[in-house]
């Protein structure tokens, strides 16, 4: 036999042979489209298909992070808002990915704009800035449900990141917030005054009632002067004091 047509045929064996071998990757599926039509799923390793008849279509499982694009939206009380948000998916079921929708990727990023936007137009500001948790629940829900079960998309995670405030209302927030800090001091500060109050009362009352109490208090503050540098204390009985309170001669 003719050593080219044994060189071409070795040449075409390979040739054949490289194109039937197909390597999938632990984090992947192979979709086999023979002649056109779904003939099954590969596994990861190592897979034959037949060339020419058999095409394969890669799809990842591992979950895929998007940052969607910053979307104006206004608020249901008339707010206008810039939101920023990140979205995270899976595949779930290769074949649905391939056979259901075309780029699903692309897909499941205009369905999580179009929910943001549709979830966001009918919450008012308080409730995205307080309760951003229940509102990313709510968007993880609704995209799971338009998108798992016919495309074999699941959205792992929906997160609003950011939500930018016109000036004007970012300074009326401020002066709100200013004001209701100088309210809680003036509440604690008049709630101190009416604890002194009552605690000079009382003391007061003791006093009044057991003489001796206010001879004692009149002790400590003299050891407490005593240990000051530069004073001059002249000790008075209480006797003397009362005397000088009431205006007349101590005895």
């Amino acid at each position: 036999m003719n050593p080219w047509i044994i060189f071409l045929i070795v040449v075409v064996v390979l040739v054949l042979l490289a194109a039937a071998i197909r390597i999938v990757k632990q984090y992947e599926r192979g979709v086999i489209l023979r002649f056109g039509k779904l003939a099954g799923v590969r596994n990861p390793g190592f897979n034959l298909i037949i060339p020419i008849v058999d095409h394969m279509i890669k799809i990842s499982l591992r979950i895929v992070t998007t940052v969607l694009e910053p979307q104006e939206i206004i608020t249901r009380d008339n707010v206008t808002v810039r939101v920023d948000a990140v979205v995270y998916f899976m595949v779930i079921d290769p074949t649905k990915a391939v056979i259901n929708v075309e780029q699903y990727r692309q897909a499941i990023i205009q369905l999580a704009l179009t929910t943001l936007r549709s979830v966001l137009g009918q919450s008012e500001l308080d409730e995205l800035l307080a309760h951003r948790d229940q509102i990313n629940l709510r968007l993880r829900q609704i995209i799971d449900e338009q998108s798992e079960e016919p495309w074999g998309v699941r959205a792992t995670l929906v997160e609003v990141k950011d939500v930018l405030l016109p000036e004007d209302m970012q300074r009326a927030m401020a002066r709100q917030a200013e004001a209701e800090r100088e309210k809680r001091a003036k509440v604690i500060h008049a709630e101190g005054e009416r604890l002194a109050a009552a605690t000079l009362a009382e003391a007061a009352k003791i006093i009044h009632n057991q003489p001796a109490a206010l001879q004692l208090r009149y002790l400590q503050t003299l050891v407490e002067m005593s240990g000051e540098r530069n004073s001059t204390i002249i000790p008075l009985t209480v006797d003397i004091l009362s005397a000088l309170s009431r205006g007349t001669s101590p005895k």
